[in-house]
């Protein structure tokens, strides 16, 4: 099935990581440096300026947002009075950390990416790490071909997550102690990329297919039963929300692989928040 979005907010450089919350919709504008929350009616608000690229965003149980510091490898706690340092990653992961998902108990699983082969680099594997709420920091997988998106399912026993490089949705299982354990396939994309990710109430997965084939809805075992295209964007990360849930909300962006290279410097980017409502509202975490 084909679904058509609409454009709810412009004027971005490259969103990322949306996560609905507390009546919004938060999310990272990566290169722009900012965090932002948007509501339904497109009234967008600037919450943090974040030094080192602001992506993966999550929440504690007490309501507190977490944002990762890609460049500074921080994840930051966003207060009244700005910025803290919840977590220091430096020493543990030597390449910018991405993506982020934190769940009902305060557990946040952060992903190190492979080597940017975008942009010419060789191609290592990355893995996951989790930060438990008592400041323990380890890694609970390794192998991985650049992960990227993370979800949680509702029982939080099972988290799924996006290997860009493989084009493919991985899955492990949880541990009482938050360990991860039988790393399998969840979905094989074949041709399309996978960067963002979130969860429906019927288990399947939405998925930003980067530059390759626009949003796509996925079951475990690989069919896929809705798609939305953008012509001539990125397809960078989905998030359902809305007061019931069936609002999918879309990162999207027109650049190059090229122009992202030089975004610090002369590098373009346009990004957007769309929207385009479904029927089966969202589950688990982000």
């Amino acid at each position: 099935m084909e679904l058509e979005p609409r454009v709810l907010l412009d004027g971005l450089v490259f969103p990322e990581s949306p996560r609905w919350h507390d009546g919004k919709l938060w999310f990272s504008d990566i290169y722009g440096g900012k965090v932002y929350t948007v509501d339904v009616q497109g009234r967008a608000e600037e919450v943090a300026n974040v030094r080192g690229w602001p992506s993966g965003l999550g929440f504690l149980p007490d309501g507190r947002p977490l944002v990762v510091s890609m460049r500074a490898r921080l994840i930051h706690s966003i207060g009244p009075n700005g910025l803290e340092i919840y977590a220091d990653l430096n020493g543990l992961i030597g390449i910018d950390p991405n993506d982020m998902v934190v769940d009902g108990e305060g557990r946040a699983y952060v992903d190190k990416a492979g080597a940017y082969t975008l942009f010419g680099g060789p191609k290592q594997l990355g893995y996951l790490v989790l930060v438990s709420p008592d400041g323990d920091i380890r890694i609970v997988a390794d192998g991985l071909a650049n992960p990227n998106g993370l979800a949680l399912t509702p029982d939080g026993k099972t988290l799924i997550v996006a290997e860009s490089h493989a084009n493919r949705l991985s899955a492990f299982d949880i541990s009482v102690d938050g360990s991860l354990h039988g790393h399998r396939i969840f979905a094989d994309l074949g041709e399309l990329g996978a960067d963002g990710i979130c969860l429906d109430a019927e288990g399947a997965v939405w998925v930003g297919a980067t530059s390759t084939g626009g949003f796509v809805r996925v079951l475990e075992g690989g069919e896929i039963t809705h798609r939305i295209r953008v012509p001539g964007k990125w397809a960078v990360a989905p998030m359902l929300g809305g007061e019931d849930g069936r609002t999918l909300f879309l990162c999207t962006a027109q650049t190059t692989v090229f122009d992202l290279r030089r975004i610090r410097t002369v590098g373009r980017s346009d990004g957007w928040i769309e929207t385009v409502r479904v029927e089966v509202p969202r589950a688990g975490w982000p």
